[in-house]
């Protein structure tokens, strides 16, 4: 018996349930992430995971429930990772920490990104499922950063607008410096230092608001 099926006769039945259910979330984050969601069968889900498809039909009613929960899953993955690795420093620093961990999270889930595109159209549930999980959890982040005093002047749905804003640079910023054909690489150091440059001071001087005649 090896060391793993050791550890799993010792827990008790909702114990196991979750890690055979954990199971099969990693098994469907590799196989979408290496055929798409389209490709990704059960039977190959379950190959990779090492399970029967009668205990895949168990925890997900069919397919499409799996696909619609494989993103959100991944997302809060995501977020308690960037959480983990974020300090208590002046939001401003946290702000940077986390887009730098977003990178590092991409290259531990090199998957992340094409179950992500391809969600949009095969499991839009869990798409935008997703896109609540993340606005929600950033705009508390930014309305406690307002409470701080590190942020003036900028309303809720103003708020909103900025995470999908970072979000969305995140998306093409991976796409344009991380992912190759050799796999996801560590984003170089002059992305980072634009984003803090970016965060910290503004892309204008202020005399650039100024109408010219």
């Amino acid at each position: 018996m090896t060391q793993v099926n050791a550890k799993v006769t010792k827990l008790n039945r909702v114990e196991r349930n979750a890690w055979t259910k954990q199971k099969i979330f990693d098994a469907a984050t590799k196989v979408v992430g290496k055929y798409g969601y389209a490709e990704a069968s059960v039977a190959r889900i379950t190959e990779q995971a090492g399970v029967a498809q009668g205990t895949f039909y168990n925890h997900f009613e069919n397919r499409q429930e799996l696909l619609d929960q494989l993103l959100p899953k991944i997302g809060l993955d995501m977020v308690a990772f960037i959480r983990a690795r974020t300090g208590n420093v002046h939001a401003a620093r946290q702000e940077i920490e986390r887009f730098s961990a977003f990178f590092d999270f991409i290259r531990e889930v090199p998957e992340f990104l094409r179950i992500l595109n391809e969600a949009e159209f095969f499991a839009p549930i869990g798409y935008q499922k997703h896109l609540d999980n993340i606005s929600v959890a950033y705009v508390r982040i930014l309305r406690r950063a307002r409470l701080a005093g590190a942020i003036e002047d900028y309303s809720d749905e103003e708020f909103e607008a900025i995470v999908h804003m970072l979000m969305g640079a995140r998306g093409y910023l991976s796409r344009r410096y991380s992912y190759s054909q050799g796999g996801v690489t560590a984003v170089p150091d002059h992305v980072i230092s634009a984003y803090r440059k970016l965060m910290t001071r503004g892309l204008f001087t202020a005399s650039g608001d100024q109408d010219t005649p």
